[in-house]
């Protein structure tokens, strides 16, 4: 475990618990009975995120969709250098002496996990697109023609009524 350093408003054991709840998170698949209250603190108050008005808000904000879910660990990707805040597009919540010690730390745990969520992440997404894609064609009575691409894949590649007009 990293050495964190006493600040104003956050105690080294409480970054110690932050982290812990911060890895479990990301283990359990950002799943929301892992997305405790002590994380959420620290994600609004020292990661330059607004609280999007309570814990599950913020939770449905990013967690709800994939593409949403890829946005927020963007944040925590230092694979290309200092991640900025996804919500003002700056270092700053990464840099602050205060937390810079935290805040790194959870890059850095990240980094095991975001390879894999990423790729959770866009499949979610793409099944839900391909739902809501699916719910607009039925609702206008078509249905997708598939055909097989070189790669094997179906993809649909017209449209053709359900029922007669």
């Amino acid at each position: 475990m990293p050495e964190f350093k006493d600040v104003q408003f956050m105690s080294a054991q409480e970054k110690v618990l932050v982290l812990k709840a911060w890895e479990t998170f990301l283990k359990n698949g950002c799943q929301k009975e892992h997305f405790t209250e002590r994380l959420y603190h620290h994600l609004i108050q020292h990661c330059s995120f607004i609280a999007h008005y309570n814990r599950g808000g913020f939770y449905d904000t990013y967690f709800d969709r994939g593409d949403d879910t890829a946005h927020f660990l963007s944040q925590f990707d230092n694979r290309n250098g200092i991640p900025k805040s996804i919500e003002y597009g700056m270092i700053y919540w990464y840099t602050d002496t205060d937390y810079n010690d935290i805040n790194s730390e959870m890059c850095r745990v990240a980094s095991k996990y975001i390879p894999n969520l990423l790729n959770v992440a866009k499949d979610k997404q793409r099944h839900d697109d391909v739902a809501i894609a699916s719910r607009l064609l039925s609702k206008h009575g078509l249905r997708p023609t598939p055909r097989r691409t070189e790669g094997g894949d179906n993809i649909a590649q017209s449209y053709s009524p359900t029922r007669d007009h």
